[in-house]
């Protein structure tokens, strides 16, 4: 338990100062025959930094409960 609380911490620290991230897809613009023509498009995921929060006092709470019981 004592692990996972640290783990919750951290990721929540993490979600808490990156709120978002891009990737690219590849996407079919012209297919005509043996003509291919692709462009890369860029995706944005995003989340408030509420979330890392969140996550963090749950792992708070996780890791001061296992310190209790030992």
């Amino acid at each position: 338990m004592k692990t996972t609380g640290i783990v919750l911490l951290i990721v929540g620290l993490l979600l808490t100062i990156y709120t978002s991230f891009s990737y690219f897809t590849k996407e079919k613009i012209i297919d005509v025959g043996n003509v291919e023509v692709s462009a890369d498009k860029k995706e944005n995921v995003n989340w408030s930094p509420i979330v890392g929060v969140v996550i963090m006092v749950v792992g708070g709470v996780v890791l001061w409960q296992s310190s209790r019981k030992a």
